[in-house]
């Protein structure tokens, strides 16, 4: 593992087989994959509900400070067109903000909590190391007593060492048995816990922008009376540019 410093020296006995190792670190990779997905997609999740929350308080400011201008004031149909607009900002801040709480229940929440789970996860794959350690170390001491001559003191030590060895191999054996069997179900069950945190996030999408639609449609209605085409509104413009342009008062010198 990338976050263990150094290995303790490795006993001849092969103890952990290359097969259960590759697919421990298989499964474990798949865990690590998946953590890093889920908090990269939490952290989306939350700018994309903040840009949405500053777009839609924006528009309604702009909206707000058209009304204000002195500007409106002098022509009441143009004063008419930004009442309709301020309105219709207002609804889709409305509505903007439902979808907004919407989301932050259905799919934001439940992504912090499912990175939540990572760290307990994390921590009981260090413990497996660690105990992994213990046991190549103390394993290793068993077979530098079986290597020497069989003399009493020799024997008593290893009788030792076998004993120091019973429990950290059956305890690194329970953490592993238990890892290999539990990690793939953790990874699978994403899908279950995930697929209606995503529903809502579309259902909530989808009833935002039918609101979008009905509130533009309605917005379109009242202010396309003059079916003015937007190329002769920029024609107008640039009329009107030249107009201020040819003031003496923005003549070149």
């Amino acid at each position: 593992m990338s976050w263990i410093p150094f290995k303790i020296g490795q006993p001849k006995k092969q103890i952990v087989s290359k097969t259960v190792e590759r697919d421990f670190e298989r499964e474990y990779g798949k865990l690590q994959q998946l953590e890093d997905e889920v908090k990269k997609l939490h952290k989306d999740m939350k700018k994309s509900s903040e840009a949405d929350i500053a777009m839609s308080k924006s528009a309604v400011k702009i909206s707000s400070d058209l009304l204000a201008n002195p500007l409106c004031e002098q022509d009441p149909m143009f004063m008419e067109t930004v009442t309709a607009l301020d309105t219709a900002m207002r609804r889709m801040d409305s509505f903007n903000q439902e979808k907004v709480n919407q989301v932050q229940k259905t799919v934001i929440e439940p992504l912090k909590k499912f990175s939540n789970v990572f760290p307990s996860l994390n921590m009981a794959v260090k413990r497996r190391e660690q105990i992994l350690q213990d046991y190549k170390r103390l394993q290793s001491k068993v077979e530098k007593y079986e290597e020497k001559e069989r003399s009493g003191p020799v024997l008593a030590k290893l009788h030792q060492a076998r004993e120091e060895l019973k429990p950290v191999r059956e305890d690194f054996e329970g953490k592993n048995r238990q890892l290999l069997e539990e990690m793939p179900k953790f990874y699978r069950s994403r899908i279950d816990y995930f697929q209606p945190s995503f529903e809502a996030l579309i259902r909530a999408q989808v009833v935002y922008y039918s609101e979008m639609s009905k509130i533009f449609g309605d917005l379109t209605g009242q202010i396309d009376q003059q079916q003015v085409t937007d190329e002769h509104r920029e024609k107008e413009n640039e009329a009107k540019l030249n107009d201020l342009r040819a003031l003496s008062i923005v003549a070149d010198d």
